[in-house]
C-alpha cells in the first residue's frame, strides 16, 4: 500500500480500510426505559456501544460502573467486534456513502465518523473489514494515524491525556463531541460558560515539523517557542514530521520552534484545518 506520507492531493483509487487497534465496550440496559430507534425490534435489549482506547479499558468500565447506581446496566467488553476506518480515496468520497458486500455474515455496523468527514466510516464487524467494503484495500495503522494528524483529529490518551486535555481546547465541540443542550456532567459549568461567552485562547492545531528531526521525536510535553523564545504553546503528540500542539490561536501565524534535547532547532508550522467551522 501506498504511503499517505504525501497525500494532499489523495492518491488512493479505492477506499482504504485500516484497523484502528481500538477496543469495544457494550452497556446493556435489561430495562426498555431507553428508547431504540425506530428500526430496532423493540423485543431487544437497548444497547449502546463505545469505542475506547485499550490503553484504559478497564478505568473506563470502573468509571461507568460508578454512574450506574441502581439501574439494571451492564458494562462489558465486546471483544468479538473489531474496529476499522474506511478512509475515503478522494476528498469529494468523504461525501458519499461505502457499500457492503451482502451479506454479511455476522454483526456488522458501518457508520460515518461523527466527528468529521475526511476521517470517513467506522466499520464494527466480527468478519475481517476488507472482505465486507467493495473496492477496498487494506492500509496500515501508522497510515491511519498520520491521516489524522494532518486533518487535526486527536484520538486516544496521547492525544487527548486524562485530566490535561479540555473539551473545548481539543475542538471536541467541532467534532460533535459535547452537547450544550444536555447534562450534565464534570466540567459542565465551566465548559457552557466559556463557549457561550466565546472566548478559548488556546485550540489543539495540527502542526507539521521541518528539518531533521531528533532520533528518538519529539517529546510530548515539549514547549512550542516564538522567534522571539516566548512561548506559545506546547507539543501534544505526534507521527514522523506531523503532530498536535495546543497553541495559543494568535501565535499560529509567525514562526515557530521547538528546542530538542540535543541543543537543537525544529521549526514547525500550525495550520487551520479547512473542516473547522468559518468562525472560530
Amino acid at each position: 500500500m501506498a504511503s499517505l506520507t504525501h497525500t494532499p492531493g489523495w492518491s488512493y483509487p479505492l477506499p482504504v480500510l485500516v484497523s484502528t487497534g481500538l477496543y469495544v465496550l457494550v452497556s446493556s440496559f435489561s430495562t426498555t426505559r431507553i428508547p431504540t430507534r425506530p428500526e430496532c425490534d423493540c423485543s431487544e435489549v437497548p444497547t449502546f456501544l463505545l469505542e475506547c482506547d485499550r490503553a484504559v479499558l478497564g478505568a473506563l468500565q470502573t468509571h461507568l460502573g460508578l454512574y450506574k447506581i441502581r439501574r439494571k446496566v451492564i458494562v462489558e467488553p465486546c471483544p468479538e467486534l473489531c474496529v476499522w476506518s474506511v478512509l475515503p480515496c478522494t476528498p469529494v468520497e468523504s461525501y458519499g456513502a461505502v457499500l457492503l458486500r451482502e451479506p454479511a455474515k455476522r454483526t456488522t455496523i458501518l457508520a460515518r465518523d461523527p466527528r468529521t468527514c475526511c476521517m470517513g466510516w467506522r466499520l464494527l464487524t466480527q468478519d475481517k473489514g476488507l472482505a465486507l467494503v467493495s473496492g477496498g484495500q487494506l492500509g496500515d495503522l501508522r497510515d491511519y494515524h498520520r491521516h489524522r494528524y494532518q486533518h487535526g483529529v486527536p484520538e486516544g490518551i496521547h492525544d487527548l491525556p486524562p485530566g490535561v486535555a479540555l473539551p473545548l481546547e481539543s475542538n471536541l465541540a467541532f467534532m460533535n463531541g459535547v452537547s450544550f443542550s444536555k447534562g450534565c456532567y464534570i466540567g459542565q459549568e465551566l465548559t457552557a460558560r466559556t463557549h457561550h461567552m466565546g472566548v478559548i485562547r488556546k485550540r489543539l492545531f495540527p502542526v507539521r515539523l521541518l528539518g531533521p528531526l531528533p532520533a528518538g521525536g519529539i517529546t510530548p510535553g515539549s514547549l512550542v517557542l516564538t522567534e522571539s523564545g516566548q512561548a506559545a504553546g506546547k507539543y501534544r503528540a505526534g507521527q514522523g514530521d506531523v503532530g498536535l500542539a495546543l497553541l495559543r490561536s494568535e501565535k499560529i501565524k509567525g514562526p515557530l520552534h521547538i528546542r530538542t534535547s540535543e541543543s537543537g532547532r525544529v521549526a514547525l508550522t500550525a495550520s487551520v484545518p479547512d473542516w473547522w467551522p468559518t468562525a472560530k
